[in-house]
């Protein structure tokens, strides 16, 4: 069986003739990245989008990394609005390092007289960003922080802006050249319908040809619909779009399903949890069981065992008995990939004892 990298080489001989880019996604939740086809055309168009939203061209302060797709598009959008691009210190991410590297970017930024700046964060980095006080008055002097790659909880948000951080969520994916939805608001040009079966579909000029892989080419045909289930709420402000996580990532226990990110906002939503991720294990009786891994915030006094028992309670109390997670685990750190992605495999891995 051909290795990996002799599979991608056969599936670059696929590329069609005008794609200019060609990026792997994050296989996040299969773990099996895909190689996706991007023409010039719809880099520009996004980071077009982009300035427009923002209100134009601004700085940029470049954290993730070059060979993911929102590295790229921050290095595009400084590239197409002739500004300022900062690379942060190779290695890493550590929040004394990244206050060093916005002072630079500072520096940059006036030497080139632009008075505008961003940068574009994955919610890990956002967190350490704010549990150091530098690192995150260093934050606060950005005029747009945009925060994306992986869901970012709503209390992250919250805290984000009660700091002075202006975040703006973001979402997208490699195959729409990166976020393409901003706080649930999508991007000049950019068409987002919910299909008949809860999924989000995405259409505009930022979408990528299509899939390269080793037996031909996958298009797309103007239209990319995602694994993600969502829905469209109307509010004072407009239409907003709401990701209400990826359909395959749903537990379905005992007959009933259940959805992994809301369990995830309810145990997050206990003090002493800071992440939490939620899967389901195969189980004979009940087909799957709901498990949990869990990263508890700093204290030293903290009893863990309270916090988890807490924690289920409190799933216990706003979803019902079904959704409670029967296995925890406390861990340092949630497993990731790509730019900053929950690894949900290697957390089932994990939970499971592998």
């Amino acid at each position: 069986m051909a290795d990996d990298g002799e599979a991608t080489r056969a599936a670059l001989d696929h590329a069609p003739a005008h794609a200019a880019l060609v990026l792997g996604t994050s296989g996040s939740t299969s773990g099996t990245p895909r190689l996706v086809a991007l023409t010039a055309e719809a880099v520009r168009a996004s980071a077009t989008a982009t300035h427009a939203a923002l209100g134009g061209p601004l700085g940029w302060l470049l954290t993730l990394p070059a060979g993911h797709v929102a590295g790229v598009m921050v290095a595009a959008r400084a590239h197409l609005g002739g500004t300022p691009l900062t690379h942060a210190t190779p290695g890493p991410f550590r929040p004394a390092t990244f206050a060093d590297d916005v002072a630079r970017h500072r520096a940059a930024l006036a030497d080139a007289g632009v008075t505008r700046s961003a940068t574009s964060l994955v919610p890990t980095q956002l967190r350490r960003v704010l549990a150091d006080p530098r690192a995150r008055e260093a934050a606060a002097t950005f005029d747009v922080v945009l925060v994306g790659g992986a869901a970012t909880p709503p209390a992250l948000a919250d805290e984000a802006r009660a700091a002075g951080v202006r975040v703006v969520t973001t979402y997208g994916m490699t195959e729409t050249s990166g976020g393409c939805v901003y706080d649930g608001v999508p991007l000049p040009g950019v068409r987002v319908r919910i299909t008949g079966d809860g999924l989000v579909a995405l259409a505009g000029p930022q979408l990528a040809l299509g899939y390269l892989t080793p037996d031909g080419f996958e298009a797309f045909d103007g239209e990319l619909v995602t694994a993600d289930r969502g829905i469209l709420v109307s509010t004072a402000g407009g239409t907003r779009l709401r990701v209400l996580g990826r359909a395959d990532d749903v537990v379905v226990t005992g007959g009933v399903n259940v959805d992994p990110a809301q369990v995830e906002a309810a145990l997050t939503g206990v003090a002493g949890v800071e992440q939490a991720c939620v899967v389901g294990l195969p189980e004979p009786e009940w087909g799957a069981v709901v498990a949990a891994a869990l990263v508890l915030g700093p204290a030293p006094a903290r009893d863990t065992d309270a916090v988890v028992a807490t924690a289920q309670e409190s799933v216990r109390a706003t979803l019902g008995g079904a959704w409670v997670p029967r296995r925890v685990v406390v861990v340092d750190a949630l497993p990731l990939r790509g730019p900053g992605k929950v690894d949900r495999r290697a957390v089932r891995d994990l939970l499971t004892g592998r």
